[in-house]
Parts: C-alpha cells; structure tokens; sequence
C-alpha cells in the first residue's frame, strides 16, 4: 500500500515548510514536532521520504557509504574502486522501546571468541545513515537511547564497545521526532539538537476538517489510486526540493543577515552559539526554497520562527513561543541607522512593555490576583531551587529513569543473571567459565572456544528507575496564612523540576473544606502538574483523613495500571486534622492503610509556637519527616557542615 501523499495533507504550512528546509539542508540539525494527537504528524514525516533525491551507495556497503567520499573507517572498508548503484532516500523509524544494540549495533560475541573475527551487525543509526531517522513520541525515549542520539547527533558517528573492542561508522542523518506535550517534556539536551521545532494543531474550521475526513476516507477506501491524483504535485515538490538542493551551495550569508541573526538571538536571550548558527543555516536553506542566490531579512524572519521557540524555554514550565512583535522589533534593530530622524509624533516607534498603557494587554502584570468570595484564595508560588533527592526504599525493576536504584539492562555490573535468563548484555568472563568445562567433550581443536547458545551468560546491572511521585498537598485556610502556600508551592515545584529531570511520573491530590479530589491523575506530563499547582485555591478546613485516602485509593489503582513504577508519597501539611467528626483518629487509621510506601511528609507548620502535628503523622504513616526550609539541596549541606563544624 502506498503511503500518504505529502501533498494531500490539508493545512499545516510550519510543518510543511521545516521538513522541506531540512530536507534541503540537513545540517540544519532536523525537525521537533510538538502537537496533541491526531494532527496528522506521523502522517507527513512518513511521506517525506518520497520526495528526496536518491542517493548513490557503494555496493555491498551496510553502512551507505558514498562513492565520491567513502568512510575510511567503515567496518565495510576500504572501498577503493569499489562499484556502486542508486537507491531511494531511506526513512528509518526508531521505536521507544528500542533495545540499545538494535539501535547502534552489536557484535556477534560467539564468534569473537570461537574465531577471534570481529562481526558487528549494524543498527538503526547506521541504516539511518545519509537518511531520515524518525522518532515518534521522542519524549518518551529511554535516557539510555537519548544519549545515544546525543552522541550521534554531536559527532556525526556511532560508536560501539563490547568487552575490549570497538567498532565506529558514520551517522549522519536527518533527526525528526513527533510528541505529544501532555505526555511529558523532552530532556534539554535532546530538545536543543533539534534544529527547528513546530507546533501543530487541529483545525477549527468546519470546512477544512470536513476536506481532511473526505481525503482520509478516500485514501483508505482506495490507497492507489488517491495516491495517484496527487503523484504530480508530489513529483513537482521533489524536484523543487532538488533544485533547492543544487542551489544551496552558492547562497550567500552577506554580513547585514548575520546581523540580524545575532540581534533576533540576543534579543530572546537564548543559551549558547547552536541558536545563532541553527538560525544562519534556516536562513540558508529558505534562500535556496525560493530561488534566491542571497539571504533576506525574510528569509532570517521565517528561520528564527522555526529555530528558535524551544530555545528560549528556561524550564519545562515555560511555554514555547516566541513573541511576533519582540521578532519583528529585533529585525528592526538590526537595520543599519539611516542617521538623525524626527522623534516626534509619526515617527512610528512603539511603546516598550514597560510604558504600555495601565490596563492594556502589555501592562507589567503584577501579583497574582486573590480570588473574591467565600474563604477561598489563589497564591502565586515564589522562585524554584535545587531540592533534596528523595527515593525510594530498596531495589526495584521498574522504568529507567534516575531517581532510585533498580535492576535494568544498563548501569554497573553487579554479578550475573541465573542462566535461565536469555537476553541482555552478554558476561564475558561467565561465558567463558560457563564453556570452559566441555572444551574435551566437545572435541575442540585449535585456540578458539567452541561455544554453544546455552553458555552464554548475561550480566545483572543496576542503574536507576523512574517512580511515580503522588503529592498530597493540603489546601486548607491554616496553610494559606501568612503567605505560607507561597513557600509551599515553591517547594513543590522544584520537587516536580526534580521529578521532570529524573524521568518520573507525577500526581497530585489536594484536600481542603471537607473533601479531597485527584487534582492531577498521574502523569509523566510535569508541566500539567505545575499548572494545576499553581492555579490551587486554600480555605477551608483542614480533611487530612480523606487526603490520605485518596491517596491510598490513587496508589492502589496505578499499582494495576503501571506495577512497574514504585511509588513515592510527598504529603505537604502541617499534620492538623480538623474536618468532620473525630478528625484526628480518622487521619490516623487512613495513615495505616499506607503502609510499606515510602513517604515524606513536609512539614509546613511555622511560627514559634508549634505543635509538632506533622512529625506524629509522619510516625503514623512510618515516613521521613522534613521541614520545609529542608527541602532545598543548600538547607542539607548547610545542616551537614553546620554539624560536622566544616566552614561553608
């Protein structure tokens, strides 16, 4: 069945035009693409490469070296002379799950200790090779697979070590991924290789929705032949993609265009020089699209729209985005000065965000606004730190991730799986044992080991896991005195910030007058927990007993759901119980249905007459009990040196 035309796909203009400027112009450094489910991602991405030029490989070369400029180091090689053919632009799609050998390969071990020959067995990054490598849902990547990419990306090769040997290729491709933002962010590191990122929506108008069911209905009904009616202007785009192509090389960067780069890029203050050069390349590759042989300040205008929304974001709280008047004002600034002008009315220069009218949209906003009626209230969180780690107790087997310690298939060498045990990284000095004792029986003559499938041996590694994070915060009147929810809510952001870094999944059940609710299911969307936080209203009584209940009743359901991800129970209080009848006995007796959880509590209570609530819940409920002017890293090591008498 033929895939969907790139050219049947209804709207999507950003996404259309960042694919074709990568395609045009790989070192750009590939495409992100952010958007909620159903907006016809995957769909483009799997038609693009249909539209590239082939290219010429070497025959018999795994690892599509290019005649003209062969690798010196390809595990093929040498290919001096060697002959060669043209094959179509590959698009290779790389799965979540992805075992890290099927990703940049693995060497045969049975036959380097049989024949002392190294077979290495390509992966994906080297079918990607020249090519399209395609993550869908990238943000929910193993680190592990993550660093990889990372590795690739920044050096143009993969590189493979098993036990003492090690084998490099070329990899050099076109990285696109598709995710879905409610299902969590992308680490930092792997969201700025991205060279251009765009955000797509589903459209609101009727009409247009109504073409894209009408095209989608008859692609189904009939693949060959809806394919068939857009075969022309497929074929038109292509070749308008190779002219861009051929074209590229003799685009000029004049000194005037790069000025404007670096003014638009320091005007959003993004981090590092990759924005800058990103940008420059974009502007390049626009230039070549339209047939010009010079960058314009349009073609540096639609670069910077595409380079540089995820660079500016300080935090996975932070909204992508740029703004179109602070690009447009940046773009201005760059002209060169004409020299003296009239400053008076006419001259066209606009208000800065600071003397924007009171009460226009561009007026400073100020504090968070105090909700009226009743007892209820919304207090702003104050600035994030560095939190303490918190993980849980003992070793689990769950998601990778970097919170608390775990069997997995990556990390130190413990010791070795029982033998019953068939996959993972082999153990060579166990292999070895495991056959040295049959070498006779098996009749082996000569150096090498006759190994058979049953000695082989896998090591037992312990790394890191992910766990689930439930914060069960109480909203009641007592925690919004005196600005207290402010420093509250502080704290559990940099605990979510903490949670995001380490790959966790999140939750967040509050409780105030005389009930409690699931704020937030759980997630590994961080960014929606800190939304619901921060819009979290207080007042009321305090229904500490219906809090811990619900949950115990979240903790039950996740362990059906996701029995692999441990959970870690954040209880955000100053410990009164004061809803309902026999308040205090009810909070207790719910304590006890946590058992075995690991849990802090983080105790909210201040002032100088204190009541020591929060430390007798924390006994009830077996927990660790910590300040909250504990939960910062610096609070411990202040503690740790004030202690041991270290100077700070």
């Amino acid at each position: 069945m033929k895939p969907y035309p790139f050219t049947a796909v209804v709207g999507l203009p950003d996404l259309r035009l960042a694919l074709v400027l990568s395609s045009i112009s790989p070192a750009v450094g590939g495409v992100l693409v952010r958007g909620e489910k159903g907006t016809a991602k995957s769909t483009m991405v799997r038609a693009l490469a249909g539209l590239l030029p082939g290219v010429d490989v070497v025959d018999g070369c795994r690892f599509s070296c290019d005649p003209a400029a062969p690798d010196p180091l390809c595990p093929d090689g040498p290919h001096d002379g060697a002959d060669s053919h043209r094959r179509p632009a590959k698009l290779v799609e790389l799965p979540v799950g992805a075992a890290e050998d099927r990703v940049i390969g693995s060497l045969h071990l049975e036959r380097a200790l049989a024949e002392g020959v190294t077979d290495f067995q390509p992966g994906l990054l080297a079918a990607a090779h020249r090519g399209l490598l395609y993550v869908d849902e990238v943000n929910l990547l193993h680190d592990h697979l993550v660093d990889t990419l990372l590795d690739a990306a920044a050096m143009g090769r993969a590189t493979v070590e098993r036990e003492g040997v090690s084998v490099s290729h070329a990899a050099r491709f076109v990285l696109i991924g598709t995710m879905n933002p409610e299902e969590g962010e992308l680490r930092p590191q792997l969201l700025d290789r991205f060279g251009l990122t765009v955000e797509v929506a589903s459209s609101r108008d009727p009409e247009q929705r109504v073409e894209v069911v009408r095209r989608r209905l008859a692609y189904e009904a009939d693949p060959d032949a809806f394919a068939a009616q857009y075969a022309g202007e497929d074929a038109q785009l292509a070749a308008d993609i190779e002219a861009a192509q051929q074209l590229l090389p003799a685009v000029k960067l004049p000194d005037e265009a790069l000025r404007r780069i670096a003014e638009v890029c320091a005007s959003f203050e993004v981090d590092g020089m990759r924005a800058d050069i990103v940008t420059a390349r974009a502007a390049v590759a626009h230039a070549a699209w339209a047939g010009r042989d010079e960058v314009t300040t349009e073609d540096v205008r639609v670069a910077a729209r595409l380079a540089l929304p995820h660079r500016r974001r300080r935090n996975p709280f932070d909204a992508p985005g740029i703004s179109e008047e602070q690009l447009e004002q940046a773009l201005r600034d760059a002209e060169p000065d004409p020299g003296p002008e009239d400053d008076g009315p006419g001259s066209g220069s606009a208000p800065s965000r600071d003397e924007a009218p009171q009460g226009s949209e561009n007026a400073p906003q100020g504090e968070p606004k105090q909700q009226s009626g009743g007892q209820q209230k919304t207090v702003g969180a104050g600035e994030t730190f560095k939190a303490r780690v918190f993980r849980v107790k003992g070793t689990g087997e769950g998601e990778r991730g970097r919170r608390s310690r775990a069997i997995t298939d990556s990390g130190r060498t413990i010791g070795v799986q029982p033998a019953s045990v068939r996959e993972g990284r082999p153990h060579l000095v166990a292999t070895v044992k495991a056959a040295a004792p049959h070498q006779k029986a098996r009749g082996r003559t000569g150096a090498g080991l006759e190994l058979r499938p049953e000695d082989l041996r896998f090591a037992l590694r312990e790394g890191r896991e992910g766990n689930l994070v439930l914060f069960c915060v109480d909203a009641s009147g007592s925690m919004g005195a005196k600005a207290r929810m402010r420093e509250v809510k502080s704290a559990v952001l940099s605990l979510l910030l903490d949670a995001y870094q380490r790959r966790d999944k999140v939750g967040l059940v509050t409780f105030r007058g005389d009930a409690a609710e699931l704020a937030l299911p759980p997630t590994i969307s961080v960014d929606a927990a800190a939304s619901r936080l921060e819009g979290l209203p207080t007042g009321g009584r305090t229904p500490l007993a219906e809090g811990l209940l619900e949950a115990a009743r979240v903790l039950r359901v996740e362990e059906i759901r996701d029995p692999r991800r441990r959970p870690l129970l954040v209880v955000v209080t100053d410990g009164r119980a004061t809803s309902g009848p026999d308040a205090v006995a009810r909070a207790k007796a719910a304590a006890g249905l946590l058992a075995g959880v690991t849990t802090i509590v983080m105790d909210c209570e201040s002032g100088k007459m204190r009541l020591g609530l929060a430390v007798d819940l924390a006994t009830h409920l077996g927990a660790e009990h910590v300040p909250l002017a504990d939960v910062a890293a610096e609070s411990l090591a202040d503690a740790v040196r004030a202690r041991t008498g270290r100077a700070a």
